[in-house]
């Protein structure tokens, strides 16, 4: 397989290494097996030299290579403020990197990206009407200018109509293996073993609610009346009209900032105070059920294990550990 690895300017030095170190070792452990290496990799770019955002200096390939590449990936730029990003991936300056991923998808080869990369990837318009996820900070401000893509917020990888994308930061690490174990699920095996690596398969219990809630004032003020009665029942519509909006206007504002419904995000957010009482308190799970609106321990447990993926035991033996 040709791989071409097209590097923007101001790039995200870990997860183009990643990427680039996971292809290496695979194409390693693939001889190990008695196999030829099974990617070509190319690093291409725009210019000869690109610099990443830590000041690293990239000798590329000319971007013309990557017409012959079975699969282009683009690693994300380093950039954490939304709109900063939105106008870095819609401006000039990343005119023919978009160019380049609309002629790939055009001609039928793969797209894989990871990250803010998916910003990129919705501005070309490859995602358009596909399934799709990216860093869980940064759903809010993806799900507003791209409202034709399906944004699963929670997956750490997503496949869907020839474009692969993946999680926060260090998913370029579970989209590299992915791609790995397409050709050969022995090597990936083999490539997480050398490198120490777990695939993750979803991102959803590194979510912080009230980080999402921050991207819209009425959401914000439902997570702080939450916060407030988390002990108590919580009941929406007492809640929609504590905040001077209708039920629906709530929900719709919740849905459009968080992902989920108000009744998700109460839970998820009793998940979360939880989850600390259990790794900073001795404190009884019977106890803790109740200081997050449970009264039955049980169905704490239950809620715990499908958000987290974890038992009350492990939670609170990874603390003391």
């Amino acid at each position: 397989m040709d791989i071409a690895v097209l590097v923007c300017e101001g790039a995200f030095d870990s997860g183009l290494a990643s990427v680039l170190d996971v292809l290496d070792t695979a194409n390693a452990m693939a001889g190990q097996l008695s196999q030829a290496p099974r990617w070509h990799v190319m690093t291409v770019g725009f210019h000869e030299q690109v610099r990443t955002a830590a000041g690293h200096v990239i000798e590329c390939q000319s971007a013309d290579v990557a017409e012959r590449a079975d699969l282009l990936i683009v690693p994300a730029i380093n950039q954490r403020e939304p709109d900063v990003l939105i106008e870095l991936v819609s401006g000039e300056g990343t005119k023919s990197e978009r160019e380049l991923v609309f002629e790939t998808r055009a001609r039928g080869a793969a797209v894989a990206t990871a990250c803010a990369g998916t910003f990129l990837l919705a501005e070309a318009g490859v995602l358009d009407g596909l399934r799709a996820t990216t860093t869980w900070w940064l759903t809010p401000s993806f799900r507003a200018r791209y409202p034709r893509v399906h944004l699963d917020q929670g997956a750490m990888v997503v496949r869907d109509g020839g474009v692969t994308t993946a999680g926060a930061a260090f998913g370029h690490l579970d989209m590299a293996l992915a791609i790995v174990r397409d050709t050969s699920p022995a090597v990936a095996d083999l490539v997480t073993r050398y490198l120490v690596v777990d695939e993750r398969p979803s991102q959803a219990p590194y979510i912080i609610p009230s980080a999402l809630a921050q991207s819209d004032p009425l959401v914000a003020g439902f997570e702080r009346w939450i916060r407030d009665h988390i002990a108590e029942p919580v009941s929406i519509p007492v809640a929609a009209r504590h905040l001077g909006v209708s039920e629906r206007t709530l929900q719709r504002a919740v849905l459009r900032a968080v992902g989920t419904s108000p009744i998700k995000f109460v839970q998820d957010l009793r998940v979360e105070r939880a989850t600390h009482l259990l790794r900073t308190t001795d404190l009884s799970m019977e106890v803790i059920s109740r200081k997050v609106g449970y009264e039955q321990a049980n169905t704490l447990r239950v809620l715990l294990r499908e958000r987290t993926g974890r038992s009350t035991g492990s939670l609170r033996t990874v603390q003391q550990s």
